[in-house]
């Protein structure tokens, strides 16, 4: 697949912490341009948080735009959107049982052994970091940093999405060191609309 070169991550701590509404956020970024967009909450799902995702998948519908959830293949399923799964979530190749063959799936690594075994699992693009430290996740591995990233990109067997501490600062180095995508978190604040077209004048530089 080709990836968007700018991938935004509504994750619902940092939606919490900024105080932005997670629907609205989601608004701003389609309307800003963005192709891909990320839904990531750790915690259960309520009926409010399973609303508000409905929302945002018929929005990235209108704007022609693919939606992923984060971890929760029965959320994807119901919704009919992609689906990222990390180390500790099931594996790549039974997530794939069942979602099917046709929604993407994307799976997070962070070394080149975690790179390596990804090449076989049936998935449609690796993420690999934390390129730089970050404070999105309460205990993040260890960083990789650009120079791995470019070493690592040459062994990607899939498009690959750089994440972890990405700021508008930082992003072309991490684009010019192989990296197909950015995800990007803790940049998107505090308003969203304005940081996302920042950040696709970047992408499309």
């Amino acid at each position: 697949m080709i990836l968007p070169r700018f991938y935004p991550i509504l994750d619902t701590v940092a939606l919490e912490r900024s105080g932005v509404n997670i629907v609205s956020a989601a608004s701003d970024l389609l309307a800003a341009g963005a192709k891909i967009l990320q839904l990531r909450h750790k915690g259960h799902y309520d009926r409010a948080l399973y609303g508000h995702a409905e929302r945002i998948a018929t929005l990235c519908e209108d704007f022609d735009a693919l939606l992923v959830i984060n971890d929760r293949a029965d959320i994807a399923m119901l919704l009919n959107t992609g689906l990222h799964v990390g180390q500790d979530d099931i594996p790549p190749s039974h997530a794939r049982s069942l979602i099917g063959a046709n929604r993407v799936l994307g799976f997070s690594t962070h070394n080149s052994e975690q790179l390596a075994a990804a090449a076989s699992e049936p998935i449609d693009y690796v993420a690999i970091g934390p390129i730089f430290y970050t404070s999105s996740k309460q205990t993040p591995d260890p960083v990789v940093g650009v120079n791995e990233l470019r070493r690592l990109k040459s062994r990607a067997k899939s498009p690959l999405v750089a994440i972890g501490g990405i700021t508008r600062e930082k992003a072309l180095e991490v684009w010019e060191a192989g990296a197909d995508s950015i995800a990007v978190v803790g940049d998107l604040y505090p308003d969203v609309g304005e940081r996302a077209r920042e950040w696709i004048r970047l992408a499309n530089e």
